[in-house]
């Protein structure tokens, strides 16, 4: 028995649970905080384009700050999502961080496949009206609990930013929801690690209730309306600008 196959299998039983669970899906709303974890530290040995010598510089200039947590609220129905920053402090000192500060709106219409997106990339906002492209994503074979679900794993790379992203997603939410611009498998994703463990991304709350107007697009918007790939783009020229001077391209734009 391959392991071809047993990927196979496991994706057939997946979705067979999506499946018996669709007659609960429909009444399945509610509220996912989650806990950010960044590590500047890895952020900063991710760049392989820089020196051992420089990545381990900027690692020690971190030092025992090297970790900084943040809030985010997931907001789902069956079909929509919406996530933004949360305004809760998750750290005891809140240093203020300008990204904070953002726009950062992510909506998904999964019945009609579109997208609402409001956010900040380097200092300006942008609104991304689009269809909707999840991530192309490959599902695993391994399960552990998070939050209190049973969720199986699945793996994406990010070829921009060049970022190895690994997910888990609970079987027994079917929804195509997740954190941050994640989207597309049959469960709830409950925890995101990114270039293992630059930024880890996981609930630590889930509050299944009757949502009122969580859900609503923001009705005031000031930003230049883009497309997904005119964005894609300004991220890739950025990226590759950033690479060229060896500098972090991290600083003013999500990661």
């Amino acid at each position: 028995m391959t392991l071809k196959f047993l990927q196979k299998t496991l994706f057939a039983v997946v979705v067979l649970l999506a499946t018996l669970s669709a007659v609960t899906a429909q009444e399945m709303e509610g509220e996912i905080r989650y806990l950010m974890t960044h590590n500047w530290s890895k952020k900063m040995m991710s760049l392989d384009y820089l020196s051992q010598q420089q990545r381990d510089r900027m690692a020690y200039m971190w030092g025992s700050r090297s970790e900084w947590k943040a809030y985010a609220n997931l907001y789902f129905t069956a079909t929509q999502s919406k996530y933004e920053d949360s305004e809760e402090s998750a750290e005891p000192e809140d240093e203020g961080y300008s990204w904070r500060k953002d726009a950062y709106t992510i909506r998904r219409d999964f019945e009609k496949n579109t997208v609402f997106d409001a956010l900040t990339v380097l200092g300006k906002t942008y609104v991304i009206e689009d269809s909707l492209q999840c991530q192309d994503w490959k599902i695993l074979n391994d399960m552990k609990e998070v939050a209190g679900h049973v969720c199986m794993n699945a793996f994406w790379e990010d070829t921009v930013k060049q970022q190895k992203v690994t997910v888990w997603f609970a079987l027994d939410m079917p929804a195509q929801a997740g954190p941050e611009r994640f989207c597309g498998l049959p469960g709830i994703i409950l925890e995101a690690d990114i270039n293992d463990g630059a930024l880890l991304i996981s609930a630590d709350r889930i509050q299944m209730k009757t949502l009122t107007n969580e859900l609503d697009v923001p009705k005031k918007v000031k930003g230049k309306r883009i497309t997904e790939a005119e964005y894609v783009e300004k991220i890739d020229a950025h990226l590759k600008e950033k690479r060229k001077a060896e500098e972090a391209w991290f600083w003013g734009l999500r990661y």
